[in-house]
């Protein structure tokens, strides 16, 4: 199957026709499955440790709008994160978008930061810890959002419900950790991990990967070149499953 990975402008007024861009890329692979980088239809807003419900509710409304166009990349099943409030929580949600069962939310967003430009911990809330595996059509998907791949023992998790695909959607800056943990995350799970970052100037450092279940990269994006596409096979991490280091017992 064909995965699209990507790095997506911060900047609003850049976003959109990298975007239209985009849709054209998609469509011309054909790609089977893509994902977006993190709560990628606004600005980042968590550059403040103060709570907006302004800014809140606009960074949403972007999401809403542009939640409803993710047809312009069908047949491709998508995956990203968005906003909602669910019972008074504030939340970052990972969901999977599909042509036929459309939009199905995964997995929320529990390990959040609180630090300068990354004040997530104000913005947003905790709901329960739930890494539980998705199925997705034929595929078996868990959510590391950008830092929940730092935990190494939910990448292992998934590998140990049978995840073939790992979705690490980011708004991350340059550092080899944010290749080494999604490396670390295929390694030990046993699975395919695909991650998709935004990129700017100044924060966000793009470069999304396509990682085997080995931890070897096999397709990466950069400024030049936003838009990757690599051909897995799922069987691949079935095999993966039965050799080291995911066959040594806990």
């Amino acid at each position: 199957m064909k995965v699209t990975v990507c790095e997506l402008p911060d900047d609003r007024k850049a976003f959109k026709p990298v975007w239209e861009e985009f849709v054209v890329y998609v469509r011309k692979q054909q790609s089977d499955l893509v994902l977006l980088p993190e709560l990628p239809f606004s600005s980042w807003f968590a550059r403040t440790p103060q709570f907006d419900t302004q800014v809140w509710q606009r960074a949403q409304a972007e999401h809403d709008v542009m939640m409803n166009s993710l047809s312009s990349l069908a047949p491709a099943i998508v995956l990203g994160t968005h906003l909602v409030i669910e019972e008074g929580l504030h939340l970052n949600r990972g969901f999977s978008w599909t042509p036929t069962e459309d939009y199905k939310g995964i997995h929320d967003k529990y390990y959040l930061p609180n630090e300068e430009d990354f004040y997530e911990h104000c913005w947003f809330d905790r709901n329960r810890r739930d890494f539980t595996l998705a199925h997705v059509q034929d595929m078996a998907i868990g959510f590391l959002i950008c830092t929940e791949v730092m935990f190494n023992e939910w990448a292992r998790h998934y590998g140990r419900q049978g995840a073939n695909i790992i979705a690490v959607p980011r708004a991350s800056v340059e550092h080899e950790r944010w290749v080494i943990a999604p490396r670390m995350a295929a390694i030990v799970s046993g699975a395919f991990v695909i991650s998709s970052n935004r990129v700017d100037g100044r924060l966000f450092a793009g470069h999304g990967l396509v990682i085997d279940p080995n931890g070897e990269v096999l397709a990466s994006t950069s400024r030049q070149a936003p838009f990757a596409t690599f051909d897995i096979d799922l069987v691949e991490s079935a095999q993966a499953k039965k050799t080291y280091p995911r066959d040594v017992l806990e």
